[in-house]
């Protein structure tokens, strides 16, 4: 296999495990400031004991997503040497802010909201908790303004030619605002929050099922379900945006998203179906022009489709984008249509009688897992065959003195320590979920069910 494939592949996987944990990570981080906002409030020990438990979870997270982001770091050296020199100073940039701006401020706080409780007045536990949050969000920000600038390049010149090339910051805050970044990065923040909000309703829902610290796990079900309603709805938006973006600065990624071949017709949109670039033909569930109405307003008007572009410069796994691209958005809609119908029962008192529910709740987590992952495959296998967009190939940024059995050696270490890292995480996962909310589980689950019966 080609040195250039196999170096892709090293990076999409370990980009890929890596990114199961900070989305998690800001999502559950909403979740803890909720319910140490509703504690402060309201004095209900309910939601400190729900606060403390999720912190626990949130460490575990935290701390696999550190380890397995700092493989990349390197990888950027020692696999894409080309690419590193070409955009150094503009990815420098960003990830020295990251550290400044987001880094600093998250492992600045993580020590008290960690081990303060108890230690430090309830308040100042809150503000903790709070900067911890924000500062996994700004994290986002700049990871997803490098990676965007790469989609939309701006705020800069070339300085120097050929292999030697690179890109200077000539406007750092055009750079950090180019055209695709903020669109990009509300549907990041999207998603991470509804990651964190289905492991929440995944983990009390089973422990509803299980008949187990049943009324505190209905608090704590209602919390996630509002934020998993509100920002599934949201997601259509911010999707949209981004869409639209793609449509403006990037016509033949979503050319590809859409498989529409056609050099300058009405574009369908497609439900579900499978392209063929080599018959240049979709087949599957459409509507038609639906893509032209989205973009345009129009069902008649014209976007440019693949062949509009040199086939050089077309991506090469169209079937692929056209899947992931699609996969995203179905799950997208399964997303809201769960969330409503919840709420729905909610609101009719029948929510927690729906054992089927339940357990579709408690399988439902890994859902928005899924549509990060596939998000992000569609736009990088998208903006291909470049590395930066129209101006750095992919074929030209990997490095030439890494060898291909180099690389497929350093991947077989990767996946047998990340296979090892991902038993410790769900080891660890179930142990706390096992445990439950309580430090003292016996006695505690006894006064739980006391509370239940009271309850009824």
């Amino acid at each position: 296999m080609e040195t250039e494939i196999l170096a892709r592949i090293q990076f999409a996987f370990t980009i890929g495990f890596h990114y199961i944990y900070p989305p998690l990570s800001i999502g559950i981080g909403l979740i803890m400031v909720m319910l140490e906002s509703l504690y402060l409030r309201t004095k209900n020990k309910d939601y400190h004991v729900l606060a403390r438990f999720w912190t626990k979870i949130f460490g575990l997270t935290f701390g696999i997503g550190v380890v397995t982001g700092i493989v990349m770091e390197f990888e950027f050296g020692t696999n894409w040497a080309t690419y590193s020199r070409y955009v150094g100073d503009i990815f420098g940039s960003a990830l020295a802010a990251e550290g400044i701006f987001a880094f600093a401020l998250e492992s600045g706080f993580l020590g008290i909201l960690l081990f303060g409780w108890n230690r430090v007045p309830p308040w100042v536990h809150l503000m903790s908790t709070i900067g911890v949050f924000l500062g996994s969000m700004f994290s986002a920000v700049w990871i997803v303004v490098a990676n965007s600038w790469q989609q939309t390049p701006a705020g800069f010149h070339i300085v120097g030619e050929g292999f030697n090339a690179r890109a200077e910051i000539t406007d750092f805050w055009a750079m950090v605002f180019n055209p695709s970044s903020m669109d990009r990065l509300t549907h990041v923040w999207l998603g991470a929050f509804l990651s964190g909000a289905f492991l929440v309703l995944s983990v009390h829902a089973y422990y509803i099922l299980k008949n187990r610290y049943v009324a505190i796990s209905k608090k704590a079900f209602k919390i996630a379900l509002v934020v998993a309603t509100v920002f599934s709805l949201a997601q259509l938006f911010t999707g949209s945006r981004s869409a639209e973006g793609v449509a403006k600065n990037q016509p033949a990624k979503l050319a590809a998203m859409e498989g529409h071949f056609a050099e300058n017709a009405p574009a369908d949109m497609y439900l579900f179906g499978w392209a063929n670039k080599e018959k240049q033909t979709v087949t599957g569930l459409k509507i038609p022009g639906g893509l032209s109405f989205l973009t345009f307003g129009d069902f008649k008007k014209p976007i440019k489709g693949l062949n509009s572009f040199p086939k050089d410069e077309q991506p090469g796994q169209v079937n692929a984008v056209f899947q992931f691209y699609h996969l995203m958005i179905i799950i997208g809609m399964t997303l809201i249509g769960l969330t409503l119908f919840a709420v729905f029962m909610w609101w009719k008192g029948k929510l927690f009688n729906k054992k089927w529910l339940l357990v579709v709740f408690v399988f439902a987590t890994f859902l928005p897992q899924i549509a990060n992952q596939v998000g992000w495959f569609a736009a990088e296998m998208g903006r291909q065959p470049w590395v930066v967009y129209g101006l750095l190939r992919t074929d030209q940024a990997f490095s030439q003195a890494v060898s291909s059995n180099q690389i497929v050696f350093s991947l077989i270490l990767f996946l047998l320590v990340y296979a090892l890292l991902f038993v410790l995480f769900l080891y660890l996962l179930n142990k706390k979920i096992k445990h439950g909310p309580y430090d003292e589980d016996p006695k505690n689950e006894i006064q739980e069910e006391i509370n239940v019966i009271t309850a009824k």
